[in-house]
């Protein structure tokens, strides 16, 4: 799987956009919120730094 930089940053954005509407309050949630959001799009790496990332800003 290729993960192409502009896709995996709109991802990203939209993904950390649903979050801070929805305010997820456990890592779980965040990583729902991202697993929906790139649908197999992104290898597990990338899927991981998404959610470290996003989890980060609003699980404070």
């Amino acid at each position: 799987m290729r993960n192409d930089p502009a896709r995996v940053q709109q991802l990203h954005l939209i993904a950390a956009a649903r979050a801070a509407a929805v305010r997820p309050t456990t890592p779980q949630q965040v990583s729902d919120i991202v697993r929906v959001t790139t649908d197999d799009e992104v290898d597990t790496r990338t899927f991981r730094a998404i959610v470290a990332d996003i989890s980060a800003d609003v699980l404070r």
